[in-house]
């Protein structure tokens, strides 16, 4: 039976942003993981022990998300300015370069640390996103019928306002598929004024603000510098968007991406966290050594 982190350890980091909530654990080449929306880094419990063996594991609480710092402005919920506070926070650790997974909102921040921060980020993988300028410029009807949360939460009063008259309709908790100690960190965030509200103006930055940074990085040619990997879950709806999810990626990348289809439904570390950790292990293994 899996066991809630073991051998981690929880830290607190203080960044020039703000403090960072992190778990840390095992040995060797530095991973951070990034989780998405409405987790913590909790969401990685199975998946984080799962590679300690082989990578020094660092789960963070994204900026405004569980136990971390709630960014004073819009532009601190930005993903370029979540990004230098994760750069930031993993310096402070020691960590000068690393590789960097996110999935979700995590998977955005995680792939504007590696646009903006090419010379410490050695590896990146994301799950189920592609750049939030690539989703806006492709949303059609389908994607407003399936993600219509993304314009909703981005009125980030009218959305507070409707989440806290009934926090159990807009985030139920099932606490079989999340794991006990994982269950009570999302209900401690999700029951929390200050978190979800920071949570909505995540949305609200990718639309007002994160939009124009990917679209200008697309104007003028940047790519990515380092080995990627695309997962994406064969139960959601990355497949029924977008036919090949690797090909909103084309623009962006050098080379072929590596490239994983887990099955399992959107919170891939919680169902599916063999075949995430294999595949994380995989890619990062030959990214790595190359």
């Amino acid at each position: 039976m899996d066991t809630f982190f073991d051998g981690f350890e929880l830290r607190f980091v203080d960044t020039p942003s703000g403090r960072l909530r992190l778990r840390i654990g095992g040995c060797g080449a530095p991973l951070l993981l990034l989780h998405g929306h409405p987790r913590t880094h909790t969401t990685w419990w199975r998946v984080a022990p799962r590679l300690a063996d082989r990578f020094t594991v660092i789960c963070a609480d994204l900026p405004g998300f569980g136990g971390s710092y709630q960014p004073a402005t819009l532009a601190g919920s930005s993903g370029r300015a979540k990004a230098r506070a994760l750069r930031d926070g993993m310096a402070m650790l020691g960590f000068d370069r690393f590789a960097v997974a996110g999935h979700d909102r995590g998977a955005y921040r995680a792939f504007r640390l590696a646009m903006d921060h090419p010379d410490t980020v050695t590896a990146l993988a994301v799950m189920d996103a592609i750049p939030i300028y690539e989703t806006l410029e492709r949303a059609d009807w389908r994607f407003a019928r399936a993600w219509w949360h993304w314009f909703f939460f981005a009125q980030s009063e009218k959305a507070e306002a409707a989440i806290r008259a009934d926090p159990n309709l807009w985030y139920p908790c099932d606490r079989a598929a999340l794991g006990r100690e994982n269950a009570v960190d999302y209900l401690a965030a999700t029951r929390d004024p200050s978190v979800v509200r920071g949570m909505l103006a995540d949305y609200r930055a990718g639309v007002e603000l994160d939009y124009a940074t990917d679209r200008d990085d697309r104007r003028a040619g940047c790519r990515l510098r380092c080995p990627a990997a695309i997962f994406w879950s064969e139960k959601d709806d990355m497949e029924s968007l977008y036919g090949d999810p690797t090909a909103p990626w084309t623009d962006w990348l050098d080379g072929p991406p590596a490239t994983y289809r887990i099955a399992s439904g959107h919170h891939m570390a919680e169902e599916a966290p063999d075949a995430v950790a294999d595949g994380l292990r995989s890619f990062l293994t030959r990214a790595l050594e190359a």
